[in-house]
């Protein structure tokens, strides 16, 4: 089931109505089925996968807490078991693939079993959670859950379960425990947030698709800057259909009482590519820092081994994106970037006390903004390409003709819409700069919405549905348009 779908329109609704008219003992158990339900709409079937993995969780975790011998074993068990299981389902034709070519290349045939299997719909995100859990238990920084059911509710919790954020057990699991009841405020908060996150997905991301699976479609046929125009739109389609997807989940859940963690924080204000990760997919970002980067020594072994973790820690959230060498490159080109960026900070700072360069002032932090978006959406190209060898024939044909003359004519209509439908996009796109540049300030929106007057309030949320709607990409010729991240 689509957030940006009628099923979720009219899914909702009954869950808040009935929620919050059941008795606290049955809340748990009614946000579990529905969670289930929610998954079960897309393939019936593969929720099993969900329930393997919250069994094989749940019980290792109960283990490690009461066996005083053979704790390593559990998680390593654990963590095999549910590895192999997402191996399976997302890697097995990558790496069988892979292999097949490399022998194939040595002059032997090898010829590896092939299984028809879909991709399940959020299994790398619920995996992650999952195991997140089962590695605090093992730290001991939280206490094994006793309750099954609200474990397999952490696990599964619908408004966050196919494309994030991760959420923490240390903490979701505690707002489980309470029954929540009808907040109006929360509930305002909650409407204003998906409001914004459907926007974003279905305003922006939405149209922003129709440019860039045009020219993307047909590499060929788009030389020059209609490459760069596509790539720069596709940096802001991907960051406007996850985080309008993490947003309406973070509103749903808010208006259930329960609040998850923000994935995203204004990213493209990063004046570094490390700033931008400090601020894109927060939750998987931490996740790896937390359960990866720190595990294997983080920056307390030296500046080679720091480095040789960043690119190992990278080089695998590029895999978890997929399965392709283009992702793997992607993460490792995003590795290399800090590496260079952190081993020249020396140089920097004294390039900047010889010329006397004001890093607090605009005109510094708006290059520094300008030039990470462009280290940042040159990576794109190999993140949305999905291989390589498309990824080199984009920028190619990028650098192969100077044609400024699109921008004179309504050639732009060729990129598969109206004129007016692109200047559309980008005030659209310029607003979403503007929230972000006064979310970077620390100026939140929605919280001087919600402090004006009631009909104020009413009127600008009227105003944003109608404007949706209108300017919403929608009828016949246009199918749902799916989450990007719902691959991963």
């Amino acid at each position: 089931m689509l957030f940006n779908s009628i099923n979720y329109l009219v899914f909702f609704p009954i869950v808040i109505l009935v929620y919050f008219a059941i008795p606290d003992k049955a809340k748990r158990f009614w946000l579990l089925a529905t969670s289930y339900y929610f998954y079960m709409c897309w393939n019936a079937r593969y929720v099993l996968l969900i329930l393997f993995s919250t069994v094989v969780t749940y019980f290792c975790a109960l283990l490690i807490e009461h066996v005083r011998t053979r704790r390593k074993c559990v998680l390593a068990l654990c963590l095999t078991s549910n590895l192999l299981i997402l191996f399976f389902f997302k890697y097995y034709v990558f790496a069988t693939g892979t292999i097949e070519r490399i022998m194939a290349a040595l002059g032997i045939t090898v010829n590896t079993p092939s299984f028809d299997v879909l991709l399940p719909v959020g299994i790398s995100f619920y995996t992650f959670q999952a195991l997140g859990y089962t590695i605090d238990v093992y730290r001991g920084t939280i206490k094994a859950e006793q309750n099954f059911f609200k474990y397999a509710l952490f696990v599964s919790f619908f408004p966050q379960l196919v494309a994030g954020p991760i959420e923490r057990s240390a903490s979701l699991l505690p707002q489980l425990d309470v029954p929540h009841h009808f907040d109006t405020e929360r509930f305002r908060k909650g409407v204003l947030l998906m409001l914004w996150g459907f926007f974003m997905k279905i305003v922006i991301a939405d149209r922003i698709a129709i440019v860039v699976d045009t020219v993307y479609g047909d590499i060929g046929s788009y030389p020059g800057l209609y490459q760069v125009i596509a790539s720069v739109l596709f940096a802001f389609q991907i960051y406007c259909d996850f985080n309008g997807y993490s947003t309406i989940a973070i509103g749903s859940a808010k208006i259930l009482g329960i609040d998850i963690m923000e994935n995203f924080d204004a990213p493209y204000m990063g004046l570094s590519v490390a700033g931008f990760w400090r601020r894109w997919h927060i939750s998987l970002t931490t996740w790896f820092k937390d359960y990866l980067y720190i595990p294997l020594g983080g920056n307390r072994c030296g500046k080679m081994r720091k480095y040789i973790n960043k690119m190992i820690v990278f080089t695998l959230s590029g895999l978890w994106h997929g399965a392709s060498w283009s992702f793997v490159f992607w993460g490792m080109l995003n590795g290399f970037y800090q590496v260079v960026g952190e081993a020249m900070m020396p140089l920097r700072k004294r390039i900047r006390s010889i010329f006397h360069i004001n890093t607090d002032s605009i005109l510094y932090k708006f290059l520094a903004a300008v030039t990470t978006f462009v280290l940042i959406d040159f990576t794109w190209i190999f993140f949305r390409a999905g291989n390589i060898g498309t990824a080199l024939r984009v920028l190619r044909m990028m650098f192969s003709s100077y044609n400024p003359e699109i921008f004179k004519t309504d050639e732009i209509q060729f990129l598969g819409m109206a004129s007016g439908s692109f200047r559309m996009m980008v005030i659209c796109i310029m607003i979403l700069v503007v929230a972000d540049i006064l979310k970077y300030m620390g100026i939140s929106v929605s919280d001087w919405i919600m402090k004006q007057h009631m009909y104020i309030r009413a009127s600008i949320v009227a105003f944003s549905i109608l404007f949706i709607l209108t300017f919403g990409v929608w009828g016949p010729a246009f199918d749902i348009s799916n989450f990007i991240y719902f691959q991963f």
